[in-house]
């Protein structure tokens, strides 16, 4: 394997964060599938399915995911907002020496509308590296097109999980619009 390559994806799911939490806390690996995949087909799995279009099709690996530590704290800033951390891993199930192995923070914190009043959004985002296989030929292929395409898995990914968090929880208040979306 090679040296771990970094990447970011933030969104915002239109949740407070008192909902989004517990989710998180209890079981982030089913709520992982079932963001990824059918509930009645993974119910029971450490199994998700990551997918991305590409080239006008839609491509997907199984992958087994690892929920490595589950933490609260507040955050070393001077606003000291309270943040929720999933740590995972995962890494591909057929084939995993020429799929990348990610290893990702799942962030969760509330947004405020100021400086001191909540809003009813809850900021979520996916900070890792992944590793390459393949040696030189990995190392070219994301040089070229690779990174993008694992950007754009994660930030499936975390587009998913905002659609599933926006299911299991109750809209409360005015603001169900659409996720504010990004990379870092």
């Amino acid at each position: 394997m090679s040296q771990p390559r970094g990447l970011s994806c933030i969104e915002q799911v239109n949740r407070p964060y008192d909902q989004v939490r517990p989710l998180l806390l209890t079981d982030p690996l089913r709520l992982l599938q079932r963001a990824t995949t059918s509930a009645v087909a993974r119910c029971n799995s450490t199994i998700a399915t990551l997918r991305l279009p590409l080239a006008g099709l839609e491509i997907g690996v199984d992958v087994r995911v690892h929920v490595r530590s589950i933490r609260d704290e507040a955050e070393p800033a001077a606003d000291a907002r309270p943040v929720t951390r999933v740590t995972l891993s995962w890494e591909a199930i057929r084939r995993p020496g020429i799929f990348p192995a990610m290893l990702a923070e799942l962030s969760a914190r509330p947004v405020f509308t100021d400086q001191t009043e909540l809003s009813d959004r809850t900021e979520l985002s996916i900070d890792g590296s992944y590793w390459l296989p393949l040696g030189h030929v990995g190392n070219a292929l994301d040089a070229t097109i690779g990174h993008r395409i694992a950007e754009s898995a994660v930030g499936r990914l975390l587009g998913d999980l905002v659609e599933e968090i926006q299911d299991e929880l109750p809209v409360l208040g005015a603001s169900a619009t659409a996720p504010a979306r990004g990379f870092d």
